[in-house]
Protein backbone atom coordinates (compact mmCIF):
# COMPACT_ATOMS: atom_id res chain seq x y z
CA UNK A 1 0.00 0.00 0.00
CA UNK A 2 1.47 3.11 -1.18
CA UNK A 3 -0.19 6.31 0.65
CA UNK A 4 -0.43 9.55 -2.08
CA UNK A 5 -3.09 11.68 -0.01
CA UNK A 6 -4.28 11.98 3.51
CA UNK A 7 -6.92 14.59 4.45
CA UNK A 8 -8.73 15.25 7.62
CA UNK A 9 -12.50 15.17 5.91
CA UNK A 10 -14.88 14.76 9.19
CA UNK A 11 -14.52 15.34 12.52
CA UNK A 12 -17.80 14.23 15.06
CA UNK A 13 -18.15 15.01 18.24
CA UNK A 14 -20.18 13.85 21.03
CA UNK A 15 -23.39 15.96 19.68
CA UNK A 16 -22.74 14.60 16.03
CA UNK A 17 -24.01 12.22 13.80
CA UNK A 18 -22.40 9.42 12.53
CA UNK A 19 -21.78 10.42 9.18
CA UNK A 20 -23.00 7.68 6.09
CA UNK A 21 -19.97 7.09 3.78
CA UNK A 22 -19.59 5.24 0.96
CA UNK A 23 -16.16 4.67 1.11
CA UNK A 24 -15.16 1.57 3.40
CA UNK A 25 -14.03 2.45 7.29
CA UNK A 26 -11.24 1.14 9.20
CA UNK A 27 -11.68 2.23 12.79
CA UNK A 28 -8.38 2.63 15.56
CA UNK A 29 -9.54 2.60 19.19
CA UNK A 30 -6.84 2.54 22.10
CA UNK A 31 -6.47 3.50 25.98
CA UNK A 32 -5.42 7.51 26.16
CA UNK A 33 -2.02 6.77 26.39
CA UNK A 34 -1.09 3.63 23.88
CA UNK A 35 0.85 5.65 21.39
CA UNK A 36 -2.86 5.90 19.24
CA UNK A 37 -1.91 9.01 17.13
CA UNK A 38 1.77 7.86 16.89
CA UNK A 39 0.88 4.69 15.27
CA UNK A 40 -1.37 6.70 12.78
CA UNK A 41 0.78 9.13 11.73
CA UNK A 42 3.19 5.83 11.28
CA UNK A 43 0.42 4.56 8.86
CA UNK A 44 0.00 7.91 7.28
CA UNK A 45 3.64 8.03 6.65
CA UNK A 46 3.22 11.58 8.22
CA UNK A 47 4.61 13.00 11.17
CA UNK A 48 2.53 14.69 12.95
CA UNK A 49 -1.16 15.14 10.76
CA UNK A 50 -2.94 13.59 14.04
CA UNK A 51 -2.06 15.30 17.40
CA UNK A 52 0.60 13.66 19.36
CA UNK A 53 0.50 15.32 23.03
CA UNK A 54 2.71 14.39 26.16
CA UNK A 55 -1.18 14.55 27.76
CA UNK A 56 -3.32 11.59 27.23
CA UNK A 57 -6.67 12.18 26.52
CA UNK A 58 -6.66 14.74 23.83
CA UNK A 59 -8.79 12.70 20.92
CA UNK A 60 -12.04 13.34 21.97
CA UNK A 61 -13.69 13.09 18.62
CA UNK A 62 -14.55 10.64 16.04
CA UNK A 63 -11.62 11.86 13.33
CA UNK A 64 -12.05 10.79 9.51
CA UNK A 65 -8.85 10.79 7.63
CA UNK A 66 -9.48 10.05 3.80
CA UNK A 67 -6.92 8.37 2.73
CA UNK A 68 -6.30 8.07 -1.18
CA UNK A 69 -9.53 8.92 -1.92
CA UNK A 70 -10.41 4.81 -1.46
CA UNK A 71 -11.04 4.64 2.42
CA UNK A 72 -11.61 6.19 5.46
CA UNK A 73 -9.28 5.98 8.54
CA UNK A 74 -10.96 6.65 11.87
CA UNK A 75 -9.23 7.41 15.18
CA UNK A 76 -11.89 6.86 17.74
CA UNK A 77 -11.57 8.88 21.48
CA UNK A 78 -8.99 7.38 23.60
CA UNK A 79 -10.46 5.83 26.55
CA UNK A 80 -9.36 5.26 30.30
CA UNK A 81 -8.19 8.49 30.55
CA UNK A 82 -7.30 8.55 34.55
CA UNK A 83 -8.18 12.10 35.71
CA UNK A 84 -10.95 13.02 32.77
CA UNK A 85 -14.54 13.28 34.68
CA UNK A 86 -16.51 10.61 35.30
CA UNK A 87 -19.42 12.00 32.50
CA UNK A 88 -16.91 12.77 30.22
CA UNK A 89 -15.37 9.08 30.33
CA UNK A 90 -19.40 8.26 30.05
CA UNK A 91 -19.72 10.42 26.79
CA UNK A 92 -16.97 9.22 25.13
CA UNK A 93 -17.87 5.54 25.78
CA UNK A 94 -21.44 6.32 23.85
CA UNK A 95 -19.48 7.84 21.18
CA UNK A 96 -17.40 4.86 20.70
CA UNK A 97 -20.52 2.61 21.17
CA UNK A 98 -22.52 4.63 18.93
CA UNK A 99 -20.20 4.50 16.10
CA UNK A 100 -19.31 1.27 16.53
CA UNK A 101 -23.07 -0.27 16.10
CA UNK A 102 -23.61 2.74 13.38
CA UNK A 103 -21.38 3.03 11.13
CA UNK A 104 -22.61 0.55 7.94
CA UNK A 105 -19.28 1.42 5.98
CA UNK A 106 -16.87 -0.06 8.54
CA UNK A 107 -14.90 -2.87 7.59
CA UNK A 108 -12.46 -4.20 10.36
CA UNK A 109 -11.46 -2.36 14.28
CA UNK A 110 -7.81 -2.08 15.23
CA UNK A 111 -7.55 -2.40 18.72
CA UNK A 112 -4.32 -1.27 20.59
CA UNK A 113 -2.79 -2.48 24.06
CA UNK A 114 1.05 -1.52 25.34
CA UNK A 115 2.86 -4.70 24.74
CA UNK A 116 4.52 -4.24 28.02
CA UNK A 117 1.33 -4.78 30.39
CA UNK A 118 -1.52 -6.83 30.62
CA UNK A 119 -4.59 -5.49 29.26
CA UNK A 120 -6.47 -3.44 31.59
CA UNK A 121 -10.04 -3.76 32.34
CA UNK A 122 -10.98 -0.91 29.87
CA UNK A 123 -9.40 -2.86 27.36
CA UNK A 124 -11.26 -6.01 27.90
CA UNK A 125 -14.59 -3.87 27.92
CA UNK A 126 -12.95 -2.08 24.51
CA UNK A 127 -12.38 -5.63 22.84
CA UNK A 128 -16.03 -7.07 24.06
CA UNK A 129 -17.99 -3.84 22.46
CA UNK A 130 -16.03 -4.34 18.92
CA UNK A 131 -16.42 -8.02 19.19
CA UNK A 132 -20.37 -7.57 20.15
CA UNK A 133 -20.68 -5.09 17.48
CA UNK A 134 -19.84 -8.14 15.19
CA UNK A 135 -16.12 -7.50 14.59
CA UNK A 136 -12.81 -9.43 15.09
CA UNK A 137 -10.86 -6.88 16.71
CA UNK A 138 -7.15 -6.94 15.18
CA UNK A 139 -4.82 -6.30 18.17
CA UNK A 140 -1.78 -3.76 17.42
CA UNK A 141 1.20 -4.44 20.12
CA UNK A 142 2.48 -0.74 20.54
CA UNK A 143 5.66 -0.13 22.25
CA UNK A 144 7.42 -3.02 21.20
CA UNK A 145 10.46 -0.92 20.50
CA UNK A 146 10.25 -0.92 24.86
CA UNK A 147 11.08 -4.78 24.99
CA UNK A 148 13.42 -6.82 23.97
CA UNK A 149 12.89 -8.71 20.69
CA UNK A 150 13.40 -12.04 22.24
CA UNK A 151 10.28 -11.17 24.44
CA UNK A 152 8.08 -10.03 22.42
CA UNK A 153 5.99 -13.17 21.71
CA UNK A 154 6.40 -14.22 25.46
CA UNK A 155 4.47 -10.41 25.38
CA UNK A 156 1.72 -11.30 23.20
CA UNK A 157 1.19 -14.56 24.57
CA UNK A 158 0.20 -12.85 27.80
CA UNK A 159 -2.10 -10.46 25.98
CA UNK A 160 -3.60 -13.20 24.54
CA UNK A 161 -3.94 -15.37 27.63
CA UNK A 162 -5.26 -12.17 29.31
CA UNK A 163 -8.06 -11.34 27.17
CA UNK A 164 -9.18 -14.56 27.07
CA UNK A 165 -9.32 -14.84 30.70
CA UNK A 166 -11.05 -11.61 30.82
CA UNK A 167 -13.20 -11.19 28.08
CA UNK A 168 -16.77 -12.51 27.89
CA UNK A 169 -16.49 -13.40 24.32
CA UNK A 170 -12.45 -13.86 23.95
CA UNK A 171 -12.26 -17.29 23.77
CA UNK A 172 -15.03 -17.35 21.10
CA UNK A 173 -12.46 -15.50 18.45
CA UNK A 174 -9.57 -16.41 17.27
CA UNK A 175 -7.08 -13.29 17.73
CA UNK A 176 -5.18 -12.12 14.89
CA UNK A 177 -1.88 -9.45 16.74
CA UNK A 178 0.55 -7.49 15.34
CA UNK A 179 3.85 -5.43 17.11
CA UNK A 180 4.31 -2.08 16.12
CA UNK A 181 6.87 -0.02 17.11
CA UNK A 182 6.99 3.91 16.37
CA UNK A 183 10.68 4.19 16.53
CA UNK A 184 11.25 1.79 13.79
CA UNK A 185 7.78 1.14 12.29
CA UNK A 186 8.01 -2.30 12.75
CA UNK A 187 4.60 -4.02 12.00
CA UNK A 188 3.73 -1.14 9.35
CA UNK A 189 3.94 -3.34 6.27
CA UNK A 190 2.33 -6.16 7.94
CA UNK A 191 -0.96 -3.59 8.83
CA UNK A 192 -0.43 -2.24 4.97
CA UNK A 193 -0.69 -5.98 4.32
CA UNK A 194 -3.64 -6.65 6.50
CA UNK A 195 -5.63 -3.51 5.36
CA UNK A 196 -5.73 -4.30 1.28
CA UNK A 197 -7.04 -7.41 2.36
CA UNK A 198 -9.69 -5.86 4.43
CA UNK A 199 -10.27 -3.34 1.28
CA UNK A 200 -9.94 -5.87 -1.57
Amino acid sequence: MVIKSVNLEKVCGITSKIPVNTLPEVAFAGKSNVGKSTLINGIMNRRSYARVSSQPGKTQTINYYNINDSFYLVDLPGYGYATAAVKVKEQWGRMIENYLHTSQALRAVFLLIDIRHEPSNNDVMMFDWITAAGFTPIIICTKADKIKRSQLEKHKKMIRETIRAKSALGSEVSLRMIAWSGLSKQGREEIYDLLEEILA
